[in-house]
């Protein structure tokens, strides 16, 4: 039977919009996980780099616009709030707004396309302890589906791609090579969900609309932290980009499609180190934009938000996994197991 939802509620990491802001995101962040200071101070750098600023926020409010004007479009007249993991505004916060306007049962629009602990399984841990500070009142809150393999997810990203294809000079681009990027996760929280297979399926779908041939496209990581000794899933970026070098390569596109916007991690990562070890190299790199505003994004996530109120169980999705689950089970995605030394 469908279910009847009285809001959307939008769920984001979160970032600082201040540079005093910074090191409570990053203690946030990495709370419970006993990150050094030093690696702390090290990861605000990347943010003082851009002014203390991280553009999610914004961009999470951009999102929220054209999503509330895809819906007006299409008759669905529905709230949407928004509340973060790490940052203002905090979910707690946000959920105790949702009850004080009477909301019971929302939707929640989870801002990953992946299913692992960090991306998945986390948030609904968030989502959950923020109903407890709440009590009985609190409204009850079901996730979206994971989307990696929806048509319009992937048409978005394909879009991307092509748009930045069309940066390289047309006697090299049929040559170009494709990186796609996601951010690393340890070997032992993929090895328990499907997020390496789910990158992969979006990255051959995209590759697949685009005619781009297996031999030209690759899946590699970005934005490694944790212990130097605990395995993670690689290649890296930019180890790959030196290999592209090494084999004459002249042209590359780097696409971050683990990312939905193009916030602070991608900025640093790929426009930063990345591109100037492109350049060091003498290797061409356009960098693709996430999928972001996207229309086809943007429709997708009404799409997401009819069919959990429809009487049709079909959900739209291509190539060989299938649609996922509705409602994830309690022990799937299970947290990175942390290896002794």
């Amino acid at each position: 039977m469908p279910i009847s939802y009285d809001a959307v509620l939008v769920v984001a990491f979160g970032g600082p919009e201040q540079t005093e802001d910074v090191m409570p995101f990053l203690e946030n962040v990495t709370r419970g996980r006993s990150v050094p200071r030093e690696r702390l101070l090290e990861v605000a750098e990347h943010y003082h780099h851009f002014g203390g600023v991280s553009p999610i926020n914004d961009q999470v409010r951009e999102l929220i616009a054209a999503l509330r004007h895809e819906l007006d479009r299409n008759a669905i007249h529905l709230p949407i709030y928004w509340g973060n993991r790490n940052w203002h505004p905090l979910l707690p916060d946000t959920i105790r707004n949702m009850s004080d306007d009477g909301v019971k049962h929302a939707l929640g629009l989870v801002l990953a396309a992946y299913s692992s602990y960090s991306s998945c399984r986390q948030y609904l841990e968030n989502i959950d302890d923020a109903r407890q500070t709440i009590g009985a009142a609190a409204p009850r809150v079901d996730k979206i589906r994971v989307f990696y393999n929806h048509p319009r997810f992937v048409s978005a990203n394909t879009a991307r791609v092509s748009d930045a294809l069309q940066q390289i000079p047309s006697e090299r681009r049929r040559a170009a090579h494709v990186a796609y990027t996601a951010h690393s996760i340890p070997n032992s929280m993929a090895e328990k969900c499907e997020y390496e297979q789910q990158l992969t399926e979006t990255c051959r779908l995209v590759s697949e609309q685009l005619g781009t041939p297996k031999e030209q496209w690759r899946l590699v990581y970005q934005s490694r932290s944790g212990r130097p000794s605990d395995p993670w899933l690689e290649p890296d970026v930019v180890d790959h980009l030196k290999t592209l070098k090494q084999q004459s390569i002249e042209d590359v596109v780097v696409m971050p499609i683990g990312f939905l916007s193009d916030h602070l991690e991608v900025l640093f990562d790929l426009d930063e180190e990345a591109q100037a070890a492109c350049r060091e190299m003498d290797l061409n790199m356009v960098r693709a934009a996430t999928a972001g505003t996207h229309p086809e994004f943007v429709a997708m996530l009404r799409e997401l938000i009819q069919e959990r109120h429809s009487e049709d169980t079909n959900r739209a999705c291509i190539g060989q996994f299938g649609p996922g689950h509705d409602f994830c089970d309690s022990d799937c995605c299970p947290a990175a197991r942390r290896l002794e030394r």
